[in-house]
């Protein structure tokens, strides 16, 4: 099909370097950059679980200044 599109000076510039770059025309390049975009399968990569640690309790109470120095200047 063809149509017409408005595409900026300088993205039209670096489609026309890069279809010369690959060896192939705009509207190929146009095709399958489009094609990528609008591919209905999305590719999830599936992550493993964020590790978890227990590291005990609180060793201060950083409500209490006082407290808070000491273990700071571990005394």
């Amino acid at each position: 099909m063809r149509t017409t599109l408005n595409i900026d000076d300088s993205v039209m510039r670096r489609l026309k370097q890069e279809a010369a770059r690959r060896g192939t025309t705009m509207s190929e390049l146009m095709e399958s950059a489009l094609r990528l975009l609008l591919r209905e399968e999305r590719r999830h990569v599936e992550l493993p679980p964020i590790p978890t640690f227990h590291l005990g309790g609180e060793l201060v109470d950083i409500a209490d200044r006082d407290a808070l120095y000491d273990a700071m200047e571990g005394l």
